[in-house]
């Protein structure tokens, strides 16, 4: 089972780049996506649609149009398990930023996350840092579930100095805060969770997988890693490989989308009688 995380900048706008090709392209069984920016029904050629082009879907979008939103698309049927920090039933009026998304699929629960962003003012930063208090705990339980989780998406924040082109400049950057790394790794990876991508690409820069538009960063390879698969114990276990396309990501988004392989699990013991 191929899991990619994605967040498109806008799902209209990467159709009209080549989105659905790079998708065919990838291979995945299971899409998660951010920044989807749109309601369904304003999706063109039927992506909006249940079923349409092969996949079962699944829409947690913002109630503010145009603005954030996330999704789960599957190769087959699926249910959803959450929605937003609350429980499956709770309508989007109480959630209203489409940030949260989980669905069960193939024994696996698989959760897309667009955490938010706090470089535009203190009070962006001040809201990221609610997200991140209200997120650790809701993450934990997830972590601490004995069925494969994987959480996947957007979490605004490069962990290591080795997921950032120039740590040292961007010390005081949000998203490369000292309080935000050690959150990531002290609050969230040690609930649980496993970073798949560093744990298959080891001790190297990178892979990015975002790169600001100016001073040629998409060119010259100069980002950030911000995208991230997480597994819990019972899914690290099924891991075999772990990538991020860089070649999607220039093409469709400022974001590359990122993708971990998981085996089959494997059969229940037989049981003699």
């Amino acid at each position: 089972m191929r899991v990619t995380t994605w967040n498109v900048n806008g799902l209209r706008a990467a159709l009209k780049k080549g989105f659905a090709e790079e998708l065919a392209r990838l291979g995945p069984d299971v899409l998660l996506l951010q920044e989807v920016r749109a309601f369904p029904e304003q999706l063109p050629g039927g992506w909006g649609e249940d079923g349409s082009h092969g996949w079962t879907k699944h829409f947690h979008p913002a109630e503010k149009p145009g603005y954030a939103g996330v999704a789960v698309f599957t190769r087959g049927p699926s249910a959803v398990s959450l929605r937003g920090l609350c429980g499956p039933r709770q309508r989007s009026a109480a959630c209203p930023e489409g940030r949260v998304l989980g669905v069960r699929f193939g024994g696996v629960e698989h959760v897309s996350v667009y955490l938010p962003s706090g470089s535009s003012s203190e009070a962006a930063q001040a809201r990221k840092d609610a997200w991140l208090d209200a997120f650790a705990p809701f993450a934990a339980r997830l972590a601490r579930r004995r069925t494969p989780v994987v959480l996947g998406g957007d979490l605004n924040i490069a962990h290591g100095e080795n997921d950032i082109h120039n740590p040292v400049a961007n010390r005081k950057s949000s998203g490369f805060l000292p309080h935000e790394r050690s959150w990531f790794g002290g609050e969230l990876l040690a609930s649980g969770w496993r970073d798949e991508q560093r744990h298959h690409a080891g001790d190297v820069r990178g892979p990015y997988s975002w790169w600001s538009n100016r001073g040629r960063a998409r060119t010259l390879d100069r980002g950030w890693r911000i995208d991230y698969l997480l597994t819990n114990r019972p899914a690290a276990a099924r891991s075999a490989d772990a990538s991020t396309d860089r070649a999607a990501g220039l093409r469709c988004s400022d974001h590359a989308p990122v993708s971990v392989d998981l085996r089959q699990a494997p059969p229940p013991p037989l049981r003699h009688r």
